[in-house]
């Protein structure tokens, strides 16, 4: 017999346990060290925030995140449900909405309100982007919601190739509105658009931070607003447009869908109801609003300023009253406007007469009147608002009467105005408004005598005696929307061209993926 051998384990050798020691330690190191990702987001926003502060490191958004809301806060998950969608969209993920009571994990959105002195006002919000999170808070629903489209900003659906993760910079951001009132006016009395036109308008509103929509439903042309006691309105009134086309109107249940589509977008409808002039539509549906009972053909061409309510009759403010009691009743948005532009046919007097009753009917149904800057002329009560389109001395008139501005300069702010004279849609009465000089200009320089605090804020109307349809809206509304936008919401300060059309230029891989056909001017460097 023999003794079997002993088998013993060999030893490793201390440059093995080393290595292995090193490399344990370096992989741990690069698994907690967040690297910016070479892929990393450019932040490029319209309109610009207030501030915008950068710091090392980045934000990851993946195909796990999730957008977390506060819990037991009213509105927010309904907020977290609009960013996810259009995050979705962009990114191709499947981000869901789940509300919290704490901070979320890593790698997620998290929406909540609280109050913080560094958020100005119901419109202002701040986010915090840092390795871990991306945090959005603001005082109010509002102010959140225009966060949202910040956020949607960092991630924008320029139609490429969907990637597995997106990153953006770490940073805070800061920011809240140099204006209370940011609006668009829609003419749908010359050509009508249907309601799903509209909600597309709002859309695009909603993404630029705008917080009105102005809807010019009655005119020479057509009467747009059902008025059930005065049913002829839109039967005879409305059954036209410029052009001899078939017209069209929305019905009062239409007319709440939209005010509740905006309002689910934080953007209030303002009605118009033009009048005592561009009022032929009204006048050739009821005969008794004439001063001779005899009505008139309807209407299609362009002409203004033929038109008038006879300011004698008792009926013609029977007339108004109704028409605002209906109008009051299915707009939940303290402003009523009441037009009062170009009636050339309505004899000074009469027209003063006229306003001023109409005034105190619109705010004795619990509504702030607007009109067109030649109500200045009038009366005014304090709380009225004139909107400034044609001339200094009336704005100047309104302010010195006690009433704020709404700035809608035609010169400079008028959509319907041409880019330039080979421009094919559009008209050129205020001059051409190319995309810069849309931007160059600000509310409280326009002239002395109308300062900040006498400005409620900016207006961006579209007349529609050219356009058609939603395309041809698209054509003359973009780029420059985008523009007034931010006059509306960046500090004057801030702004400037030469910044602002490097910015703009790198939008159009959004615009182009909206399938909006912009005006492609030649002094933005467009990114393609």
């Amino acid at each position: 017999m023999y003794r079997a051998m002993k088998k013993t384990k060999p030893k490793r050798r201390p440059t093995a346990i080393l290595f292995l020691f090193t490399l344990f330690f370096v992989v741990m190191q690069i698994s907690c060290t967040q690297q910016i990702p070479t892929n990393v987001q450019d932040m490029n926003f319209i309109p610009q925030p207030v501030s915008v502060d950068t710091t090392e490191g980045a934000f990851v958004l993946g195909g796990k995140a999730m957008v977390f809301v506060q819990e037991g806060q009213e509105g927010l998950v309904k907020i977290g449900q609009f960013l996810a969608t259009k995050l979705n969209k962009s990114t191709g993920f499947q981000i869901e909405v789940k509300e919290t009571s704490k901070v979320p994990r890593k790698g997620n959105i998290y929406l909540t309100l609280g109050n913080d002195p560094a958020i100005v006002g119901d419109e202002g919000y701040q986010i915090d982007v840092t390795n871990k999170l991306l945090t959005l808070k603001a005082t109010k629903p509002e102010g959140l919601f225009r966060g949202v489209q910040t956020i949607r900003q960092l991630f924008p659906d320029n139609g490429n190739t969907r990637q597995e993760a997106y990153a953006i910079k770490a940073a805070t951001i800061n920011d809240a509105p140099s204006y209370t009132y940011r609006g668009m006016m829609l003419d749908v009395s010359r050509h009508f658009f249907g309601v799903e036109d509209v909600k597309k308008v709002i859309d695009h509103l909603a993404y630029y931070k705008f917080n009105h929509l102005h809807l010019h439903l009655s005119d020479d042309q057509g009467w747009r607003i059902e008025i059930k006691s005065w049913p002829n309105l839109t039967a005879h009134g409305g059954s036209t447009q410029v052009g001899g086309g078939e017209g069209g109107y929305y019905t009062q249940e239409q007319y709440k869908e939209l005010v509740a589509y905006a309002a689910s977008r934080f953007i209030t409808i303002v009605p118009e109801i033009d009048m005592p002039g561009h009022t032929n539509a009204a006048l050739a549906s009821y005969p008794e609003l004439n001063c001779d009972g005899k009505a008139p053909e309807l209407y299609t061409g362009t002409e203004v300023g033929f038109s008038s309510l006879c300011i004698d009759k008792e009926i013609t403010y029977e007339f108004v009253d109704d028409v605002l009691t209906e109008l009051v009743e299915i707009t939940p948005g303290p402003y009523i406007h009441i037009g009062g532009d170009e009636s050339h046919s309505t004899k000074k007097e009469d027209f003063i007469y006229f306003i001023e009753k109409v005034q105190d009917m619109v705010f004795s149904k619990g509504k702030t009147m607007i009109g067109w800057d030649e109500v200045a002329h009038a009366e005014l009560h304090p709380k009225s608002i004139a909107q400034y389109w044609s001339k200094d001395e009336n704005a100047k008139l309104a302010i010195k009467k006690g009433a704020k501005v709404i700035v809608s300069p035609g010169k400079y702010a008028y959509l319907d105005m041409k880019y330039d004279s080979t421009t094919v849609l559009g008209l050129n009465w205020a001059g051409y408004i190319e995309v810069d000089h849309g931007y160059s200009w600000s509310p409280d320089q326009l002239t002395e005598g109308i300062a900040k605090e006498n400005i409620l804020g900016i207006e961006a109307p579209l007349w529609s005696e050219t356009v058609t349809n939603m395309d041809e809206i698209e054509y003359l509304v973009f780029p420059r929307l985008l523009g007034y936008a931010e006059i509306g919401w960046t500090p004057a300060p801030q702004r400037n061209w030469e910044d602002y059309k490097v910015r703009l230029g790198k939008f159009a891989p959004q615009l182009k993926a909206a399938g909006i056909d912009y005006y492609p001017s030649a002094l933005v460097p467009w990114v393609e």
